[in-house]
């Protein structure tokens, strides 16, 4: 699967990084300068595979959207502007069909939320990968249908910032100005937010799974929930998957 890369130039406010949850303890060595962004769009459709079925992502066409709590309902419950804080291209995760209407996976909280938007609003396209993280193993997977493309290491939350079980997607790739830094070459925001950090360095507390200068640390609890890779495999995921992946985190 081909990938293009977008570069989203210098992000919207200096640090925001940071923000993400567990994306910098105080050992970590990260700079909290403004990095410079970069999102990849929604992978092109691709002929069906056999397996799993493939997940469809739904990409906002204007500057904003109306997110409705019922399909149909004249009432706009949320409205959610595109390019998101990250600078990055707003995408959903489309749960469900109806008509006109999509029901897709929302990146607020509380986690999990869901919403309707009309299908007129966004462009759809779809993928068959998805990356599994099982914090019990503190190992991830990356499938593309039934195949495993990658596994290895995670390191995720520890003490009272755990990280959170739940079905995600990537909502933004950001590549840190500091490769060598404590979020490694690159970090992929996720869709879920931190189930105890309101907030974290300035942000909301989003999550994000991102890559790290403790390679040591891998294999075990070290962040503030977020999930950290080796560098050698977010690049790899950089290069490989799409802005709206879904991001399972098993129980």
């Amino acid at each position: 699967m081909r990938q293009v890369k977008i570069h989203t130039g210098t992000l919207l406010a200096a640090g925001l990084i940071a923000g993400l949850a567990g994306c910098g303890s105080s050992d970590d060595g990260g700079s909290g300068a403004g990095p410079s962004g970069a999102g990849r769009p929604a992978a092109a459709a691709e002929p069906q595979q056999s397996g799993r079925q493939r997940a469809e992502i739904a990409t906002v066409r204007g500057g904003r959207i109306a997110v409705h709590k019922q399909k149909g309902d004249g009432a706009v419950w949320k409205t959610l502007s595109s390019p998101n804080a990250m600078g990055a291209t707003r995408v959903f995760l489309v749960e469900a069909k109806d008509g006109d209407w999509l029901k897709v996976l929302l990146p607020v909280r509380p986690n999990g939320s869901t919403g309707w938007v009309k299908a007129s609003d966004v462009g759809l396209s779809s993928t068959s990968r998805r990356v599994e993280i099982d914090p019990k193993a503190f190992t991830f997977t990356v499938f593309d249908g039934d195949k495993v493309l990658r596994t290895g290491k995670v390191a995720t939350g520890e003490g009272g910032t755990p990280t959170p079980a739940g079905r995600f997607y990537f909502t933004e790739l950001v590549e840190p100005p500091n490769p060598n830094g404590g979020y490694g070459a690159y970090a992929f925001g996720l869709s879920g937010f931190s189930p105890t950090l309101k907030t974290f360095a300035g942000g909301p507390g989003q999550l994000a799974v991102h890559g790290t200068n403790k390679a040591s640390a891998l294999g075990g609890k070290a962040s503030h929930g977020c999930v950290r890779v080796s560098n050698d495999d977010i690049t790899w995921m950089a290069k490989n998957l799409a802005i709206g992946t879904p991001v399972v985190v098993k129980a």
